[in-house]
């Protein structure tokens, strides 16, 4: 990789974290790393969102393109939203965490490792299984890190010895080339944005451990300024990231691939299994060349990868209480997103999952003022057989497609939009919601006044981007939630989905969907994180480009 001009990438701070011990190669010639979990409110603190953050993660994604001119990735742009939400939400939950250890105290992470066993654990304090931390070497002797194994990034990079002017980089390990006998300068400018945050550093090449694995002549940035309250309150050094070379920055190539070629692993898989009892000290376990039985029951259900960035695949219908709500019958792409704690799909599903649930938010007037002007006209015409997506253009809240063309032609290059005669895009977005609702109520066959009064309800429920919450004492009576993929129905129960914060009585109940909005052709669009994926063992399956779950063990 030559010298390039310096990137930009928007990549997860709430992502999968790998315990801070490594473990070796075993007989049957898979590298497996344990997974301990820390807790969510010592790892994100103080990160608020703002109209600021928005604009940051607007200009990271048209950087990572290579030039201003390019579409910005909209899938990229959700993940990004998602993440930004969950900050917010676990803000919240970090102030519940300090208010209840002001009643209880002496609760302290036992750092301690087994000796004299194969796997050295760290046994941390779990509050609301949400984040998971690890240790890798770089150089020879190894330097060692602790840092995120994200599915949802593919870049390495750990705080450089020359980062001088960063607070956070006092805090953390850092990286001395000159102590490396295997180190080769390459000196490449790279940036890595976060929202608000962002790191900046070059490029070096030297091997890198996990385990008893040594990867050799790996390309990693060295941070050598990391601008953000964020890095300074992690509780990781870095991040290593296991998605595809083609959201990497410049081109390089990530630690995973150069395992695969390197012949480090017995398959071109690897599988993630989190451990959800809060009160087990073993959090997980990553593997690496295959899978562990042990932490599965029965088969993976499959299905192809279809697009080489994130591990985004197709998924089926989408089922609440077993009941279809007719969003995804024609489908809908998802990723399977380690570094997403919570499960983020289309406005319009999560306002459904959260009326039936009785989560409560910020309600939504925007979208209660257009059923309460606009819901009749919209339900004649979709009687009389208007195709939905013409339903708002029809009434005058939505721009039609050819306009929209129009307009997407003119200002496509600055990544914005806007709509005809000042039309807002948030009354527009509250139209197409409701259309969709509405759909819905006619395949059961409800009255004009009974649909409307259900669509204006779904309106209070939609999402709040600081979190949703629920009433502890009804987790039990919560209807599931059914996802379809791959020809099998995954079903979530209310225990699974459903997130605690805090403990005794400050303990708090936040729903564990959260909302994104990405429209055709790229969306609908989910994102299945660690709510998801601490209920479904997951195997990444590079070498055949397919996704498999089954149900943990």
């Amino acid at each position: 990789m030559g010298r390039h001009t310096t990137c930009g990438v928007c990549i997860s701070l709430s992502i999968l974290f790998v315990s801070s011990m490594l473990v070796s190669a075993g007989s049957d010639g898979l590298f497996r790393i344990a997974l301990k979990k820390i807790p969510v409110t010592k790892t994100i603190h103080n990160e608020l969102w703002t109209k600021e953050n928005k604009a940051t993660l607007g200009y990271a994604s048209v950087r990572l393109n290579g030039a201003s001119g390019k579409k910005v990735d909209p899938v990229r742009e959700a993940v990004n939203q998602v993440r930004a939400n969950e900050q917010r939400m676990f803000m919240e939950a970090t102030a519940t965490e300090q208010r209840r250890k002001r009643y209880r105290r002496g609760i302290m992470e036992d750092r301690s490792v087994r000796d004299g066993d194969q796997e050295a654990v760290i046994e941390l304090k779990n509050y609301v299984n949400a984040q998971y931390v690890g240790q890798i070497g770089v150089g020879s002797p190894p330097q060692n890190f602790t840092v995120v194994f994200d599915t949802g990034s593919s870049n390495l990079w750990v705080p450089s010895a020359d980062c001088y002017f960063s607070l956070a980089c006092y805090f953390h390990p850092k990286y001395v080339s000159g102590r490396s006998s295997t180190y080769k300068e390459n000196g490449t400018p790279a940036a890595l944005h976060y929202g608000k945050g962002a790191i900046f550093g070059f490029y070096s090449e030297d091997q890198v451990t996990i385990g008893d694995t040594v990867v050799k002549n790996q390309e990693f940035i060295e941070a050598t300024y990391e601008h953000g309250f964020t890095f300074l309150a992690a509780k990781f050094d870095g991040i290593l990231g296991l998605g595809f070379k083609e959201i990497s920055v410049e081109g390089s190539v990530p630690v995973w691939y150069n395992m695969v070629a390197q012949g480090l692993v017995k398959n071109q898989t690897f599988s993630i299994w989190l451990n959800r009892n809060a009160n087990d000290g073993e959090g997980g376990e990553i593997v690496f060349g295959g899978d562990d039985p042990k932490h599965y029951k029965g088969s993976h259900t499959y299905t192809r990868v279809t697009r080489k960035a994130f591990w985004q695949f197709e998924m089926g219908d989408f089922l609440i209480g077993g009941r279809s709500t007719g969003i995804c019958v024609d489908g809908c792409a998802a990723i399977a997103h380690s570094g997403i704690s919570l499960i983020a799909g289309p406005i319009c599903a999560v306002a459904q999952i959260h009326e039936q649930i009785g989560a409560t938010g910020v309600a939504n007037e925007e979208c209660k003022q257009v059923v309460a002007g606009y819901g009749e006209e919209m339900m004649e015409l979709l009687k009389s057989k208007t195709p939905p997506a013409q339903v708002c253009s029809r009434v005058g809240l939505c721009t039609s497609p050819e306009v929209s063309a129009g307009i997407e032609s003119v200002v496509g290059e600055a990544g914005t939009s806007s709509s005809a005669d000042g039309m807002s895009d948030a009354t527009c977005n509250a139209c197409e919601m409701a259309v969709t609702w509405m759909q819905s109520e006619f395949v059961q066959n409800r009255t004009k006044e009974g649909t409307l009064e259900h669509v204006n309800r779904l309106c209070h429920h939609m999402p709040s981007p600081s979190g949703s919450y629920v009433d502890c004492r009804r987790i039990d009576s919560l209807p599931s939630i059914s996802f379809s993929i791959g020809g099998r129905m995954f079903e979530l129960k209310p225990e699974q989905y459903i997130l605690k914060v805090g403990q005794g009585f400050m303990t708090r109940c936040i729903s564990g969907f959260t909302a994104l909005e990405i429209p055709p052709p790229v969306g609908p669009f989910w994102i299945l994180g660690e709510v998801f994926m601490g209920a479904y063992h997951t195997i990444f399956d590079y070498g055949k480009m397919k996704v498999g779950f089954a149900d943990s063990a």
